[in-house]
């Protein structure tokens, strides 16, 4: 057995589950960002993900995950409709802020109205209007499952990553 294997297999018979370092290994995989928005009842709402992803092209499927205990659970559980904004280098700021406990007032942040209801991030490089189409069960989080109605892109722009716990961006060239 080759010597990286033999670590491997010694580290994980050895290995109690841990939570942190569970977490650690899964920010190994590089992930872009996108901010969700949905109309709320005082007011709009937007919460940072980076667990979004395509499902389907027939029909037009993405899906993002939320935690059971965020305090934006039920406004987005229950919403008839969300953004999603895929998100450039320039939306750190408003990616860290969105991204924290209590931070979801989209007030001060640059948008633009969408024909569903929610606003777009300005600037985005991808913005994809949504109905909800399932939600999934997922442990401590759900799985928001949304039919695209309307989307935008734009062909300039640097994406925004996420790895290993910061934000960076994918070299040019």
């Amino acid at each position: 057995m080759a010597p990286i294997k033999q670590a491997l297999v010694r580290k994980t018979a050895q290995m109690t589950f841990d939570p942190k370092a569970f977490r650690q290994a899964l920010g190994c995989f590089p992930t872009g960002v996108a901010v969700v928005t949905a109309c709320g009842e005082a007011a709009d709402i937007g919460i940072t993900v980076n667990s979004f992803t395509s499902v389907s092209l027939d029909p037009p499927l993405v899906m993002w995950c939320i935690d059971r205990r965020s305090d934006r659970f039920n406004g987005f559980v229950k919403a008839d409709r969300f953004t999603i904004s895929i998100l450039g280098t320039k939306h750190q700021e408003v990616s860290s802020r969105l991204a924290r406990q209590g931070e979801h007032s989209l007030e001060d942040i640059e948008l633009v109205k969408t024909d569903s209801g929610p606003p777009a991030l300005a600037d985005s490089l991808a913005v994809f209007e949504c109905e909800p189409h399932a939600v999934h069960e997922g442990g401590d989080h759900a799985i928001l499952v949304g039919r695209v109605t309307r989307f935008f892109r734009q062909d300039a722009g640097e994406p925004l990553v996420f790895f290993r716990g910061k934000y960076g961006a994918l070299a040019s060239g």
